[in-house]
């Protein structure tokens, strides 16, 4: 499973690859058993998955010194590996312990299945509102099969997720029973308990093409041509004197290029200008640009509260005024703060050279615009699926994601790409990135990418994303999908145990 998302892109093995866990579990009596290989696949695919973490290493730059920047960066795999892990091995121990009240019989396979699908997405459900997520199996799939993606119009991320596990589970238990059923009704079973998984996967692929061919209308519309600049800025110098001097450059230039294309609105990546915003408020060149030229621009910078600061994105019109801001709402774990502080605190410190404390945004924000309602999101907060349906819901007519992404590996963008993209999928919206190092883009409500950033190098591009108020059924309803395949186990296992008792 590992191998499915970036950087090996082999998303295909995600429609197997749950399959021996599922067989292991099931042969197993003992829950120790069971939550050791659980906690063997967890590794697997989180440790692979997650791998680009290390690519903070080093931070000599931060004043830490090689090995101690090693150690952190060793730490911080191994505790988000373990953080992720968590999700398999709890699935694991409940499996073991529903399944093994269950019988053998043909129906009570396919019941196994289903409980086995309503708890991996429960629990991701569960592990997406911490503070930690990331690497839910739907985003295996993504940017690679936008088919399969289109099922998370109807109920987010875990439609995606659901349909995994069960065809995942149909070929176990296909496999497990594959000597059993013997006379003419049972053989009848065997075969349609083989053929289950190939014809849930035609089945969701081609509701997900269906899908896919409905047009992206873009008749009576309103169109929002956006400019992109990507700083290039490398974290090595972007908060010492000579960043803050190339920011201001490369902000600035690109800026007022764009602004002469004729773009309706710029927008800058997390941090694009790292000042507080007082300052850059102040007869900054960037400012100076924005009031010669009049065109308004999404700019990130911070923002002083009493407790530190917040990492922004602001509203800055063409006549100079600060229309909007938000703030970022989920904070990056050990990189802008620290989890558990009490504890951890005592081994490990926040990876950032600032000396002052990152503050998250409140969680109901609502971020207006000269334009409408925006859907945005800063960097680590594209992993959270239910950050972006609140904001549809309330009525974003388009997605901005600004972000910075030169902490780590080249393998991190791509993944934070895909996320990108789910999340325009769902809500059916426009989606305009902006990255500091790459890779920026412009991603339809189908979730194909129209353009894309080369990585490392600095950028500026201007493209048209449109204005939609139209509401997808899971943007309506949210995640319907998640509690009724829990209520529908719980029914099952209810029914089972009674047929059971009564013979």
């Amino acid at each position: 499973m590992g191998l499915a998302p970036a950087p090996f892109n082999a998303w295909y093995f995600a429609w197997f690859a749950l399959t021996p866990l599922w067989i292991l579990i099931r042969q197993q009596k003992s829950l120790q058993q069971i939550a050791i290989l659980a906690l063997a696949w967890g590794i697997g695919y989180d440790g692979l998955a997650l791998f680009w973490i290390t690519g903070v290493h080093p931070m000599t730059w931060m004043g830490v010194p090689w090995l101690a920047s090693l150690a952190i960066a060793i730490f911080c795999w191994v505790f988000i590996t373990l953080w992720g892990a968590g999700v398999v091995v709890t699935w694991a121990v409940l499996f073991g312990l529903i399944t093994q009240k269950l019988n053998n019989s043909f129906s009570d396979s396919l019941i196994k299945v289903l409980i086995g699908a309503a708890l991996w997405c429960g629990l991701e459900t569960l592990w997406s509102h911490t503070p930690l997520w990331w690497p839910a199996i739907a985003y295996t799939q993504s940017p690679h099969n936008l088919v399969i993606l289109q099922l998370g119009k109807l109920s987010g991320v875990n439609t995606v997720t659901a349909v995994i596990i069960t065809v995942n589970g149909l070929i176990a238990e296909s496999i497990l029973t594959r000597h059993k059923y013997q006379n003419k009704n049972s053989f009848k079973s065997k075969i349609f308990l083989i053929a289950s998984p190939f014809i849930i996967l035609i089945i969701s692929h081609l509701l997900g093409f269906y899908l896919y061919q409905i047009p992206v209308a873009k008749d009576n519309l309103a169109p929002l041509k956006v400019g992109i600049i990507q700083g290039n800025i490398p974290n090595e110098i972007k908060l010492f004197s000579e960043g803050w001097r190339k920011a201001i450059a490369g902000y600035t230039s690109g800026y007022q290029r764009l602004a002469r294309q004729g773009v309706d609105v710029v927008l800058t990546p997390e941090g694009a200008l790292p000042f507080y915003w007082e300052d850059v408020i102040n007869d900054s060149s960037f400012y100076r640009a924005v009031i010669r030229e009049q065109v308004p621009a999404w700019v990130g910078a911070l923002k002083r509260n009493n407790r530190g600061y917040y990492t922004s994105i602001f509203t800055l019109t063409g006549s100079g005024k600060t229309y909007s801001r938000y703030d970022k709402y989920k904070l990056v774990p050990l990189g802008e703060y620290i989890p558990f502080e009490s504890i951890l605190g005592k081994f490990i410190s926040r990876l950032s050279p600032l000396e002052a404390s990152f503050t998250a945004g409140n969680s109901n924000q609502i971020f207006e615009t000269p334009f409408g309602k925006a859907i945005i999101a800063i960097c680590y907060e594209s992993a959270f699926p239910q950050h972006f349906w609140r904001q549809a819901q309330a009525g974003g007519e388009f997605i901005i994601t600004a972000s910075n992404n030169a902490h780590y590996s080249k393998t991190m963008p791509t993944q934070h790409h895909a996320h990108d993209v789910m999340r325009a999928i769902e809500s059916d919206r426009w989606a305009a990135r902006a990255t500091n190092t790459g890779y920026s883009a412009i991603v339809d409500p189908h979730g194909k990418t129209l353009w894309i950033s080369a990585i490392d190098r600095y950028t500026i591009h201007a493209d048209t994303i449109y204005r939609r108020q139209n509401k997808t059924l899971y943007v309506r309803w949210g995640d319907w999908l998640t509690p009724t395949l829990i209520l529908l186990s719980g029914l099952l296992i209810w029914w089972s145990q009674i047929r059971s008792s009564s013979t």
